[in-house]
Protein backbone atom coordinates (compact mmCIF):
# COMPACT_ATOMS: atom_id res chain seq x y z
CA UNK A 1 0.00 0.00 0.00
CA UNK A 2 1.21 3.62 -1.10
CA UNK A 3 1.32 6.52 0.95
CA UNK A 4 -1.64 7.59 -1.33
CA UNK A 5 -3.81 4.68 -0.55
CA UNK A 6 -2.88 4.86 3.31
CA UNK A 7 -4.03 8.79 3.36
CA UNK A 8 -6.97 6.79 1.65
CA UNK A 9 -7.34 4.18 4.25
CA UNK A 10 -6.94 6.93 7.21
CA UNK A 11 -9.84 8.77 6.03
CA UNK A 12 -12.06 5.51 6.05
CA UNK A 13 -11.18 4.94 9.43
CA UNK A 14 -11.59 8.61 10.95
CA UNK A 15 -15.41 8.92 9.09
CA UNK A 16 -13.59 11.46 6.43
CA UNK A 17 -14.11 9.53 3.31
CA UNK A 18 -15.43 11.64 0.44
CA UNK A 19 -17.23 9.94 -2.34
CA UNK A 20 -19.70 11.34 -5.22
CA UNK A 21 -23.38 10.59 -4.26
CA UNK A 22 -25.71 10.50 -6.46
CA UNK A 23 -29.01 13.27 -6.47
CA UNK A 24 -31.30 10.96 -4.28
CA UNK A 25 -35.04 10.93 -3.91
CA UNK A 26 -37.08 12.88 -1.24
CA UNK A 27 -37.16 15.78 0.50
CA UNK A 28 -34.28 18.51 -0.37
CA UNK A 29 -32.79 20.82 2.17
CA UNK A 30 -29.02 19.97 0.71
CA UNK A 31 -29.18 21.97 -2.54
CA UNK A 32 -27.80 25.48 -3.40
CA UNK A 33 -31.25 25.52 -5.36
CA UNK A 34 -32.36 28.20 -3.34
CA UNK A 35 -35.22 29.53 -6.12
CA UNK A 36 -35.46 26.69 -8.10
CA UNK A 37 -33.62 28.16 -11.53
CA UNK A 38 -31.42 24.95 -12.00
CA UNK A 39 -35.01 22.96 -12.19
CA UNK A 40 -37.04 25.83 -13.89
CA UNK A 41 -38.30 24.85 -17.36
CA UNK A 42 -38.91 28.67 -17.70
CA UNK A 43 -35.24 29.75 -17.65
CA UNK A 44 -34.62 26.07 -19.86
CA UNK A 45 -36.85 28.07 -22.32
CA UNK A 46 -35.10 31.47 -21.92
CA UNK A 47 -31.63 29.84 -22.66
CA UNK A 48 -32.56 28.22 -25.71
CA UNK A 49 -33.93 31.80 -26.95
CA UNK A 50 -30.81 32.93 -25.86
CA UNK A 51 -28.33 30.52 -27.90
CA UNK A 52 -30.22 32.11 -31.26
CA UNK A 53 -28.75 35.31 -30.38
CA UNK A 54 -25.01 33.89 -29.65
CA UNK A 55 -22.65 33.02 -32.51
CA UNK A 56 -22.95 29.48 -33.68
CA UNK A 57 -19.83 27.69 -32.36
CA UNK A 58 -19.75 24.29 -30.20
CA UNK A 59 -16.83 25.66 -28.67
CA UNK A 60 -14.67 28.42 -27.44
CA UNK A 61 -11.63 27.21 -29.87
CA UNK A 62 -9.30 28.78 -27.55
CA UNK A 63 -8.47 30.90 -23.99
CA UNK A 64 -10.06 34.21 -24.36
CA UNK A 65 -6.66 35.71 -24.96
CA UNK A 66 -6.42 33.24 -28.11
CA UNK A 67 -9.15 33.23 -30.49
CA UNK A 68 -12.03 32.38 -27.72
CA UNK A 69 -13.03 36.03 -27.18
CA UNK A 70 -15.85 37.60 -29.11
CA UNK A 71 -18.41 40.36 -29.01
CA UNK A 72 -21.16 38.53 -27.64
CA UNK A 73 -18.62 37.71 -24.61
CA UNK A 74 -18.18 41.28 -23.88
CA UNK A 75 -21.62 42.46 -24.30
CA UNK A 76 -22.94 39.92 -21.86
CA UNK A 77 -20.37 40.99 -19.50
CA UNK A 78 -21.06 44.42 -20.13
CA UNK A 79 -24.82 43.65 -19.28
CA UNK A 80 -23.03 42.02 -15.93
CA UNK A 81 -21.51 45.07 -15.33
CA UNK A 82 -24.67 47.15 -15.50
CA UNK A 83 -26.99 44.85 -13.30
CA UNK A 84 -24.17 45.11 -10.53
CA UNK A 85 -24.09 49.18 -10.98
CA UNK A 86 -19.82 48.38 -11.71
CA UNK A 87 -18.09 49.45 -14.12
CA UNK A 88 -16.33 46.19 -15.26
CA UNK A 89 -17.18 42.40 -15.30
CA UNK A 90 -14.73 39.67 -16.39
CA UNK A 91 -16.59 35.89 -16.70
CA UNK A 92 -14.99 32.71 -14.97
CA UNK A 93 -15.87 28.95 -15.66
CA UNK A 94 -16.61 28.46 -11.33
CA UNK A 95 -16.80 30.23 -8.63
CA UNK A 96 -13.38 28.79 -7.01
CA UNK A 97 -11.39 29.87 -10.10
CA UNK A 98 -12.98 33.18 -9.85
CA UNK A 99 -11.68 33.21 -6.62
CA UNK A 100 -8.52 31.70 -6.62
CA UNK A 101 -7.65 33.78 -10.02
CA UNK A 102 -8.59 37.30 -8.79
CA UNK A 103 -6.96 36.38 -4.82
CA UNK A 104 -3.64 34.55 -6.40
CA UNK A 105 -3.51 37.79 -9.13
CA UNK A 106 -3.71 40.20 -6.51
CA UNK A 107 -1.77 38.13 -3.56
CA UNK A 108 1.81 40.04 -4.42
CA UNK A 109 4.73 40.43 -1.29
CA UNK A 110 3.51 44.04 -0.56
CA UNK A 111 -0.27 43.14 -0.02
CA UNK A 112 -1.88 41.99 3.70
CA UNK A 113 -4.65 40.20 3.07
CA UNK A 114 -6.79 40.33 6.34
CA UNK A 115 -9.43 37.71 5.99
CA UNK A 116 -12.97 36.77 8.11
CA UNK A 117 -11.71 32.90 9.27
CA UNK A 118 -14.82 31.14 7.67
CA UNK A 119 -14.16 32.55 4.29
CA UNK A 120 -14.24 30.33 1.13
CA UNK A 121 -11.96 27.38 0.93
CA UNK A 122 -11.00 29.23 -3.02
CA UNK A 123 -10.06 32.66 -1.44
CA UNK A 124 -7.81 31.25 1.00
CA UNK A 125 -6.00 29.18 -1.79
CA UNK A 126 -6.06 32.27 -3.82
CA UNK A 127 -3.83 33.76 -0.86
CA UNK A 128 -1.44 30.50 -0.47
CA UNK A 129 -0.26 30.74 -4.64
CA UNK A 130 0.73 34.57 -3.91
CA UNK A 131 3.25 36.00 -1.74
CA UNK A 132 1.28 37.72 0.42
CA UNK A 133 0.87 38.16 3.63
CA UNK A 134 -2.47 36.84 5.46
CA UNK A 135 -3.72 37.66 8.75
CA UNK A 136 -7.30 36.00 10.29
CA UNK A 137 -9.96 37.62 12.37
CA UNK A 138 -12.23 36.13 14.40
CA UNK A 139 -15.61 34.98 12.13
CA UNK A 140 -18.19 38.48 12.70
CA UNK A 141 -16.03 40.20 15.17
CA UNK A 142 -15.73 43.90 14.43
CA UNK A 143 -13.58 44.49 17.56
CA UNK A 144 -10.97 42.07 16.23
CA UNK A 145 -11.26 43.51 12.88
CA UNK A 146 -10.55 46.56 13.63
CA UNK A 147 -7.67 45.70 15.85
CA UNK A 148 -6.22 43.92 13.00
CA UNK A 149 -6.98 46.19 10.49
CA UNK A 150 -4.62 48.98 12.86
CA UNK A 151 -1.57 46.89 12.77
CA UNK A 152 -1.91 45.57 9.20
CA UNK A 153 0.96 47.02 6.65
CA UNK A 154 1.37 47.31 3.29
CA UNK A 155 -1.65 47.27 0.29
CA UNK A 156 -4.53 46.01 2.96
CA UNK A 157 -7.23 43.57 1.05
CA UNK A 158 -10.02 42.63 3.33
CA UNK A 159 -11.75 39.17 2.86
CA UNK A 160 -15.59 38.46 3.26
CA UNK A 161 -18.74 36.52 2.53
CA UNK A 162 -21.99 38.29 2.43
CA UNK A 163 -23.36 35.22 3.53
CA UNK A 164 -21.71 32.89 4.74
CA UNK A 165 -21.61 29.00 3.36
CA UNK A 166 -21.83 27.19 6.56
CA UNK A 167 -22.97 28.93 9.48
CA UNK A 168 -25.05 30.92 7.49
CA UNK A 169 -25.16 34.24 9.52
CA UNK A 170 -24.41 37.72 7.27
CA UNK A 171 -21.30 39.61 7.34
CA UNK A 172 -21.98 43.60 9.02
CA UNK A 173 -21.01 44.65 5.78
CA UNK A 174 -21.58 48.30 6.87
CA UNK A 175 -19.37 48.61 9.30
CA UNK A 176 -16.93 46.46 7.37
CA UNK A 177 -16.94 48.59 4.45
CA UNK A 178 -16.92 52.14 6.99
CA UNK A 179 -13.75 50.74 8.57
CA UNK A 180 -11.73 49.74 5.44
CA UNK A 181 -12.64 53.06 3.85
CA UNK A 182 -11.90 54.62 6.97
CA UNK A 183 -8.21 52.79 6.32
CA UNK A 184 -7.53 53.38 2.90
CA UNK A 185 -8.41 49.29 2.62
CA UNK A 186 -9.78 47.38 -0.46
CA UNK A 187 -13.41 45.01 0.20
CA UNK A 188 -13.68 42.22 -1.51
CA UNK A 189 -16.77 40.12 -1.08
CA UNK A 190 -17.92 37.26 -2.11
CA UNK A 191 -22.01 37.30 -2.95
CA UNK A 192 -22.20 33.76 -3.85
CA UNK A 193 -24.93 32.71 -1.36
CA UNK A 194 -26.19 36.30 -1.59
CA UNK A 195 -26.78 36.96 -5.36
CA UNK A 196 -30.49 35.78 -6.52
CA UNK A 197 -31.70 35.54 -3.04
CA UNK A 198 -31.05 38.88 -1.80
CA UNK A 199 -32.55 42.82 -3.45
CA UNK A 200 -35.30 43.75 -5.23
CA UNK A 201 -33.92 42.59 -8.45
CA UNK A 202 -31.72 39.32 -6.50
CA UNK A 203 -28.53 41.75 -7.09
CA UNK A 204 -26.85 40.66 -3.76
CA UNK A 205 -26.57 41.68 -0.39
CA UNK A 206 -23.99 44.54 -1.14
CA UNK A 207 -26.39 46.65 -3.32
CA UNK A 208 -29.29 45.91 -1.52
CA UNK A 209 -27.36 47.76 1.43
CA UNK A 210 -26.53 50.71 -1.32
CA UNK A 211 -23.08 49.91 -1.01
CA UNK A 212 -21.36 49.27 -4.42
CA UNK A 213 -19.47 52.02 -4.33
CA UNK A 214 -17.65 51.32 -0.85
CA UNK A 215 -16.55 47.63 -2.21
CA UNK A 216 -13.44 47.25 -4.13
CA UNK A 217 -14.47 43.96 -5.97
CA UNK A 218 -17.53 41.57 -5.83
CA UNK A 219 -17.53 37.86 -7.02
CA UNK A 220 -21.02 36.42 -8.23
CA UNK A 221 -21.21 33.30 -8.47
CA UNK A 222 -24.12 31.48 -10.88
CA UNK A 223 -24.03 27.89 -9.80
CA UNK A 224 -26.11 28.37 -6.69
CA UNK A 225 -30.11 30.88 -6.36
CA UNK A 226 -29.22 31.62 -10.57
CA UNK A 227 -29.28 28.03 -11.41
CA UNK A 228 -26.23 27.97 -14.07
CA UNK A 229 -22.51 27.55 -13.57
CA UNK A 230 -19.76 30.03 -13.82
CA UNK A 231 -18.92 33.29 -12.36
CA UNK A 232 -18.29 36.53 -12.74
CA UNK A 233 -15.92 39.16 -10.76
CA UNK A 234 -17.58 42.94 -10.98
CA UNK A 235 -15.82 45.72 -9.77
CA UNK A 236 -13.41 48.88 -11.34
CA UNK A 237 -12.10 48.83 -15.22
CA UNK A 238 -8.33 48.61 -14.13
CA UNK A 239 -9.64 45.42 -12.24
CA UNK A 240 -10.68 43.74 -15.09
CA UNK A 241 -7.69 44.40 -17.28
CA UNK A 242 -5.42 43.56 -14.30
CA UNK A 243 -7.10 40.08 -14.35
CA UNK A 244 -6.63 40.04 -18.10
CA UNK A 245 -3.01 40.21 -17.55
CA UNK A 246 -2.34 38.76 -14.08
CA UNK A 247 -5.38 36.22 -13.35
CA UNK A 248 -3.91 32.37 -14.23
CA UNK A 249 -7.03 31.14 -14.29
CA UNK A 250 -8.69 32.74 -16.94
CA UNK A 251 -5.51 33.37 -19.01
CA UNK A 252 -4.74 29.93 -19.45
CA UNK A 253 -8.10 28.78 -19.11
CA UNK A 254 -9.98 27.69 -22.49
CA UNK A 255 -12.74 30.26 -22.76
CA UNK A 256 -16.28 29.23 -22.32
CA UNK A 257 -18.80 28.21 -24.78
CA UNK A 258 -21.16 30.37 -26.49
CA UNK A 259 -23.97 28.15 -24.82
CA UNK A 260 -22.27 29.69 -21.82
CA UNK A 261 -22.37 32.74 -22.19
CA UNK A 262 -25.77 32.78 -23.48
CA UNK A 263 -26.87 30.88 -20.14
CA UNK A 264 -25.34 33.78 -18.24
CA UNK A 265 -27.11 36.61 -19.91
CA UNK A 266 -30.79 34.35 -20.25
CA UNK A 267 -29.94 33.92 -16.26
CA UNK A 268 -29.43 37.93 -15.59
CA UNK A 269 -32.50 39.00 -17.76
CA UNK A 270 -34.67 36.50 -15.74
CA UNK A 271 -33.40 36.81 -12.54
CA UNK A 272 -35.15 39.99 -11.82
CA UNK A 273 -38.45 38.45 -12.39
CA UNK A 274 -37.60 36.07 -9.41
CA UNK A 275 -39.37 37.94 -7.29
CA UNK A 276 -42.58 35.65 -6.01
CA UNK A 277 -39.74 32.65 -5.24
CA UNK A 278 -37.47 35.30 -3.02
CA UNK A 279 -41.15 35.66 -1.26
CA UNK A 280 -41.18 32.39 -1.04
CA UNK A 281 -37.71 31.64 0.21
CA UNK A 282 -38.06 34.72 2.43
CA UNK A 283 -41.11 33.19 4.29
CA UNK A 284 -39.72 29.07 4.45
CA UNK A 285 -36.67 31.35 6.62
CA UNK A 286 -38.83 33.23 8.50
CA UNK A 287 -41.11 30.24 9.46
CA UNK A 288 -38.06 27.54 9.69
CA UNK A 289 -36.24 30.05 12.45
CA UNK A 290 -39.36 30.35 14.25
CA UNK A 291 -39.35 26.81 14.38
CA UNK A 292 -35.70 26.24 15.13
CA UNK A 293 -36.15 28.82 18.35
CA UNK A 294 -39.08 26.25 19.76
CA UNK A 295 -36.78 23.30 19.20
CA UNK A 296 -33.80 21.96 21.18
CA UNK A 297 -30.12 21.65 20.15
CA UNK A 298 -27.59 23.07 19.07
CA UNK A 299 -28.26 25.86 16.46
CA UNK A 300 -26.31 28.23 15.03
CA UNK A 301 -28.14 31.43 14.84
CA UNK A 302 -28.55 32.69 11.57
CA UNK A 303 -31.50 34.42 9.42
CA UNK A 304 -30.45 33.07 6.08
CA UNK A 305 -31.60 30.46 4.27
CA UNK A 306 -28.61 28.27 5.37
CA UNK A 307 -29.87 26.93 8.70
CA UNK A 308 -27.15 24.46 10.58
CA UNK A 309 -27.70 22.40 13.72
CA UNK A 310 -24.39 21.40 15.54
CA UNK A 311 -23.60 17.62 15.82
CA UNK A 312 -20.60 17.30 17.21
CA UNK A 313 -18.16 14.05 15.96
CA UNK A 314 -17.80 12.79 12.25
CA UNK A 315 -19.76 9.62 13.24
CA UNK A 316 -22.82 11.23 15.20
CA UNK A 317 -23.58 13.55 12.53
CA UNK A 318 -23.38 10.99 9.45
CA UNK A 319 -25.28 8.89 11.77
CA UNK A 320 -28.14 11.78 12.10
CA UNK A 321 -28.49 12.38 8.38
CA UNK A 322 -28.94 8.85 7.52
CA UNK A 323 -31.81 8.82 10.18
CA UNK A 324 -33.22 11.48 8.53
CA UNK A 325 -32.66 10.03 5.28
CA UNK A 326 -34.61 7.09 6.37
CA UNK A 327 -37.71 9.42 6.60
CA UNK A 328 -37.23 10.81 2.97
CA UNK A 329 -35.39 14.01 4.72
CA UNK A 330 -32.44 14.91 2.78
CA UNK A 331 -29.82 17.10 4.49
CA UNK A 332 -26.30 16.73 4.41
CA UNK A 333 -23.68 16.25 7.54
CA UNK A 334 -20.38 18.86 6.82
CA UNK A 335 -17.68 17.35 8.59
CA UNK A 336 -14.07 18.53 9.76
CA UNK A 337 -11.90 19.57 7.88
CA UNK A 338 -14.59 21.04 6.26
CA UNK A 339 -15.49 22.60 10.02
CA UNK A 340 -13.86 22.88 12.77
CA UNK A 341 -13.55 19.36 15.02
CA UNK A 342 -16.37 19.69 17.12
CA UNK A 343 -18.33 22.15 15.16
CA UNK A 344 -19.68 18.84 12.59
CA UNK A 345 -23.39 19.57 11.73
CA UNK A 346 -26.18 18.73 9.79
CA UNK A 347 -26.51 21.83 7.00
CA UNK A 348 -29.99 22.83 5.63
CA UNK A 349 -30.22 24.61 2.52
CA UNK A 350 -33.91 25.90 2.39
CA UNK A 351 -35.38 27.02 -0.88
CA UNK A 352 -38.57 28.66 -2.71
CA UNK A 353 -40.15 25.16 -3.01
CA UNK A 354 -39.72 23.80 0.39
CA UNK A 355 -43.51 23.64 2.09
CA UNK A 356 -44.47 24.49 6.05
CA UNK A 357 -45.17 20.93 5.83
CA UNK A 358 -41.77 19.22 5.19
CA UNK A 359 -40.48 21.48 7.71
CA UNK A 360 -42.63 20.84 10.16
CA UNK A 361 -41.97 16.59 9.50
CA UNK A 362 -37.88 17.83 9.65
CA UNK A 363 -38.60 19.27 13.14
CA UNK A 364 -40.56 15.94 14.04
CA UNK A 365 -37.81 13.68 13.11
CA UNK A 366 -35.40 15.76 15.03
Amino acid sequence: MNNYQKALEERKQQHLLRTLPLPPEGIDFYTNDYLGLAQSQSLSLAIEDECRNAPKLNGATGSRLLGGNSEYAEQVEQEIAEFHQAESALIYSSGYMANLGLISSLATKETTFICDELIHASLIDGVRLGHAKKIRFKHNDLEDFTDKLKKAEGQIIVLVESVYSMDGDICPLKEVADLCHKNESLLIVDEAHAFGVYGEDGEGLVQNLGLQDRVFARIMTFGKAPGIHGAAVVGPKWLKDYQINFSRSMIFSTAPSNHHFASIAAMYSHISKCVPDRNELKENVEYFVQKRKESNGQWIDSESQIQSLIVPGNKEVIDLAEKLKEVGINALPIRRPSVAEGKERIRFCLHSYNTKEEIDLLFKEL
